[in-house]
């Protein structure tokens, strides 16, 4: 289960109404920022997804558990940016 970004929350407690009209420009800013933080967990994904499936293959099961945990504490990281980055658009900062 994902957790939920503030605005999603918000947007539930409206009824899922924005009360705010972004602009063309804004939703632009909103698409490239979702483009460069899809394209920052994918580069992630691929450098350390392979390194813990190997030292699972080789039986290394504590340094594969480290390396899933570096690799979902990143995740989670770069998705709070994501969401921090989207709302400073939203509110036209």
């Amino acid at each position: 289960m994902a957790l939920k970004s503030s605005w999603e929350l918000a947007l539930e407690r409206t009824g899922g109404k924005s009360t705010a009209k972004l602009t063309t420009e804004q939703k632009a800013k909103l698409a490239e920022i979702d483009r460069v933080y899809t394209a920052k967990i994918a580069e992630r994904e691929l450098e350390l997804k392979p390194k813990i499936a190997a030292a699972n293959a080789a039986g290394k099961a504590d340094d594969a558990q480290k390396l899933d945990e570096i690799f979902r504490n990143e995740v989670a990281k770069l998705r709070a940016k994501l969401e921090d980055e989207k709302e400073r658009v939203r509110q036209g900062k």
